[in-house]
């Protein structure tokens, strides 16, 4: 019952034997090898667009070199004031790109045109930070998905503006899979030019990949990466990852697995008294108050799970994964009912 976040989980059998397959024998080294070759016609396969693909090892990697992309030293990054980019990445994103995070407000982690439309006024004005780029996060840190005509009305702002358009993707493959859309309506179609796609998360070992729909970009990008210490010697072990994640469906299949366990679990709650879903659950995420003596019997139980507002509210976050099993969420959910009945 370990439901502390889908980082927890291991890598997928046939990651493993990718690389298990890229150990044999020699290629050339800093992705001049074939399979990292591959990837670039995998990838616009994938999103019916040309691509420039650069394979990193973490999301806030990717994150922070995808914007760096994207905003000038003195520019802003509009994003949600729970953004990982914001909250969780030590600043990285600021570090590499030099720009200013500029934070706002917004229902379930997602951010409007509307509201970055108030921050616009700084344009031209010498003495502060200008408007250069916007970071939306899909899924977002509530677990909420943006539809396409969310993200569509964004890009349309953003072409306005003259705005750069990134998506951090870390459950990217979890909002494609709720949403049953093509992986190109969540992003280029949508005016989004540049996705931090995650595998991470969803089975690889450790593979995340910066993803630009302009490839005129690419060489400030491989730059960038290399500078960063991204550009790794033996990068066919981290692409080798990225091809099998992307071939046969593999990365859907694991996010509607994740998704499944999360919808059983969420169901499950909304069934018990004393139970208050915070949010609505759109991926593999699952925010719910419950009583402090139902928390106390899951502890004791071993269950696993991470408080919220630093343990000070009986709020709990609850992430699904690959791995998820049914028996889990099952029994997790006999404690509570149990806990509740005493």
């Amino acid at each position: 019952m370990d439901f502390r976040s889908d980082n927890t989980a291991g890598a997928s059998p046939a990651i493993l034997a990718a690389l298990a397959s890229a150990n044999a024998g020699t290629d050339s080294p800093y992705g001049a090898d074939a399979v990292t070759a591959r990837l670039q016609s995998r990838f616009a396969a994938l999103f019916e667009h040309e691509v420039a693909v650069f394979p990193v090892a973490t999301g806030t990697a990717a994150n922070a070199l995808a914007l760096a992309a994207l905003a000038p030293p003195w520019g802003a990054i509009f994003c949600h004031e729970n953004a990982h980019v914001a909250e969780d990445e030590c600043g990285a994103p600021e570090f590499f790109s030099g720009a200013k995070l500029v934070t706002m407000s917004g229902a379930a982690g997602k951010i409007t045109p509307e509201a970055i439309a108030a921050h616009m006024g700084t344009r031209g004005f010498v003495h502060h930070a200008q408007p250069a780029a916007i970071s939306i996060s899909e899924t977002t840190e509530a677990g909420a998905v943006y539809h396409p005509e969310e993200i569509a009305a964004l890009g349309a702002f953003a072409r306005k503006e003259g705005l750069g358009l990134h998506v951090d993707g870390a459950r990217f493959a979890n909002a494609v899979a709720a949403l049953q859309c093509a992986p190109a309506d969540l992003t280029w179609r949508a005016g989004v030019d540049a996705l931090s796609f995650g595998a991470t998360k969803n089975g690889a070992l450790a593979a995340e990949a910066v993803i630009l729909f302009d490839p005129a970009k690419s060489e400030e990008l491989g730059y960038r990466r290399k500078r960063g210490g991204h550009l790794f010697s033996k990068m066919r072990f981290v692409s080798a990852q990225l091809e099998v994640y992307v071939t046969d469906d593999l990365w859907l299949e694991n996010a509607r697995h994740a998704n499944r366990m999360a919808a059983r679990l969420a169901a499950g709650l909304e069934r018990l008294p004393r139970a208050q879903l915070l949010f609505k659950v759109d991926a593999n995420e699952v925010f719910v108050v419950l009583p402090e003596p139902v928390l106390a019997a899951l502890d004791a139980a071993g269950a696993k799970f991470y408080r919220q507002s630093g343990g000070r509210a009986p709020a709990i976050r609850l992430v699904a994964s690959f791995m998820t099993r049914e028996d889990e969420v099952d029994e997790f959910l006999a404690v509570c009912r149990r806990a509740l009945a005493a």
